[in-house]
């Protein structure tokens, strides 16, 4: 990773694919696909977005051998692209009826 471009700062390599393990680009595969806070509202109802979240995250249970975690995370990924499952009520505007 690069700290900053400019001449006098130093500089962290970036490791290449090659240094990290699959369960560490697992979890930076995730770390990428989870939405962020600032954007929850945006996409909390993204079918693409949300099943791309959930697979990554079930793909980090898997490799970490928890697939008790993992298969409820596939089902949601599938919930949300075969649209069975929708998103709920954001909890700070409470139920709207």
């Amino acid at each position: 990773m690069t700290v900053s471009s400019s001449p006098t700062s130093r500089q962290t390599p970036s490791p290449t694919l090659d240094e990290l393990d699959t369960l560490e680009l697992a979890q930076a595969l995730a770390e990428r696909l989870a939405i962020p806070e600032r954007d929850w509202h945006r996409l909390k109802s993204n079918r693409s977005v949300r099943a791309q979240e959930q697979l990554a995250a079930a793909l980090v249970f898997l490799l970490k051998n928890h697939p008790e975690e993992a298969l409820p995370r596939l089902e949601y990924a599938v919930g949300w692209l075969n649209r069975s499952i929708s998103a709920p009520p954001c909890p700070q505007h409470g139920d709207r009826r």
